[in-house]
Formats: structure tokens, C-alpha cells, sequence
């Protein structure tokens, strides 16, 4: 085999895109911590934006960034009930207000993608509630959680079995 391709990996083994490209990787944390002020200055919660990173990594299936944003939540204040109704927040009237179902709203239309005037339907609903600011904050919350959800699903990144206390460090 030519020189530079290869390894002593087998070619089943993961590839973790976190570790063969460290620089890519710090800068995509690095933008993450960019949106983290974005929405706290728009007077998004961290709780919230937990919900946000929950549902968008429940509807990519992603078990490892679940497993790590259901820690994070809770350390927020966020209850296990609504952690776990969270698939149905549209279906389970009373567990979240009007501002967190316009957020997740906008959350599964930045992640899911559907039609235009689904789309434009979405945020136009919940611009009813939420300032520019706060609908931007909301998409940028979703598509940088997008991105870790994919790097994590292309990593086959492990969950590791622990006690839900344990540790939110990734």
C-alpha cells in the first residue's frame, strides 16, 4: 500500500473524526462556544438550550450526544418526566409552556428540514412569541448540535455505562 494511507486500525474499527483531525474538531468547539453566548445574550436559558440539544439529537438518533445532553440537562434543573416526554412535547399539554414549544418547534424544523412552507410556518408561529434574536439563537443552537450529532454518529462515539450523576464532560 502506498505511503500515508492505511493503518493498524481494521477498516471496521470507528474512525473518530474528533481525534484524526484535533484542529477541525477545537474549532467546531470553539463555534459551539460561540452560539452558547449568542443565546444567553438573547436570554435563551442553558436549560433550554438543553431541550434543544435533546429533541435535535433524539430525532438523529444520536445515542452518545442523548446520553451526554441528558446529563447536562439535568444539571440545568431539567426533570427526568420531561426528559423523557420530550419525543412528545407536542402530545403532552401543560409540561411545557408556550415559549419552550415555540423553541422546540423551530428546533425540529431546523433539524428535519420539511417543506418551505413548513418551514416558514414554524418560525413565523413562533416569531408570535420570540424576538428575531431568540429565533436566530434557537436555529444556531440546532444546526451547531446538528453537527455534533453527526460527528458523533460518523465517530460511532461509545456510550459508556454509568449512573446518571456522573459526569457531562465529552
Amino acid at each position: 500500500m502506498p505511503d500515508g494511507y492505511g493503518s493498524d486500525m481494521a477498516v471496521s474499527d470507528p474512525l473518530f473524526l474528533d481525534k484524526t483531525n484535533p484542529e477541525l474538531w477545537n474549532s467546531i468547539g470553539k463555534f459551539s462556544a460561540q452560539v452558547a453566548k449568542s443565546y444567553r445574550a438573547a436570554g435563551i436559558s442553558d436549560r433550554t438550550a438543553e431541550l434543544i440539544n435533546l429533541r435535535v439529537s433524539q430525532i438523529n438518533g444520536c445515542a452518545y450526544c442523548l446520553d451526554l445532553h441528558t446529563r447536562k440537562a439535568l444539571a440545568t434543573g431539567e426533570t427526568m418526566q420531561r426528559i423523557v416526554l420530550l419525543s412528545t412535547w407536542d402530545e403532552c399539554g401543560g409540561h411545557f409552556d408556550e415559549f419552550e414549544c415555540a423553541v422546540l418547534a423551530i428546533a425540529e424544523a431546523t433539524t428535519d428540514l420539511p417543506s418551505p412552507e413548513e418551514r416558514i410556518a414554524a418560525v413565523a408561529s413562533a416569531r408570535l412569541l420570540l424576538n428575531d434574536e431568540q429565533v436566530a439563537a434557537i436555529q444556531w443552537i440546532a444546526v451547531a448540535m446538528n453537527a455534533f450529532n453527526r460527528i458523533s454518529i460518523l465517530s460511532r462515539h461509545p456510550v459508556k455505562e454509568k449512573e446518571l450523576g456522573q459526569g457531562t464532560a465529552k
